[in-house]
């Protein structure tokens, strides 16, 4: 029905001490650092009256969104649409190591074509997100947090304004940060990018 909207908070987890250092991309066992506590906490203090808390399958997302969920009296429900991007053979591997790559050059000059070797596209990522908020949007979900990786919130963002994926540069996604889309069966709207809660 034309009256439903559902809020959305997507929440990029806190930082963990790899954060600039390694794509971790889906490695398992990678947990919060301090400062990545810390930003759970000023999110769970931040964030309004929440009807459901989601989170990627991933250790950082599920320690960020327990801190949401304990606060906001909800349960926590994995969802494998928020998980980040599979980056196949990448994963793992320092940045320093990846930016003497050319094909790992490419993909960040052109995420609308590129692809990790064996793993996913941001296209494919994209896709999966489209599908996973037309399900929310139709659910009537009410307000919801969604705690999920930069990438992926990116190309949540892209699909809302219309953007090319190759234009990821152009805004940041920050450890710790709420974005906020509004979702209706018909129609997609940014409320608010990158906003980082302090203490």
């Amino acid at each position: 029905s034309p009256g439903l909207v559902t809020i959305i908070h997507l929440i990029r987890h806190g930082a963990h001490d790899l954060v600039s250092r390694r794509l971790c991309g889906r490695t398992p066992g990678v947990g919060l650092s301090d400062t990545g506590r810390r930003q759970a906490q000023a999110l769970a203090r931040a964030l309004p009256r929440l009807d459901r808390v989601l989170t990627s399958p991933l250790d950082r997302t599920r320690e960020t969104a327990a801190v949401i969920a304990a606060a906001h009296s909800g349960r926590l429900e994995e969802e494998a649409a928020l998980n980040e991007i599979d980056f196949g053979d990448w994963t793992g591997r320092d940045f320093a190591q990846l930016d003497a790559l050319p094909e790992w050059r490419r993909w960040n000059a052109a995420r609308d074509q590129g692809r990790a070797p064996t793993g996913e596209a941001m296209l494919e990522v994209q896709g999966r997100l489209s599908r996973w908020l037309e399900t929310m949007a139709a659910a009537d979900a009410g307000a919801v947090a969604a705690v999920s990786h930069a990438d992926v919130i990116k190309s949540v963002v892209a699909l809302t304004l219309g953007l090319s994926l190759r234009h990821h540069d152009r805004f940041e996604i920050a450890p710790g940060s709420i974005t906020t889309v509004s979702a209706t069966p018909e129609h997609l709207s940014l409320l608010r990018l990158n906003e980082v809660p302090h203490g």
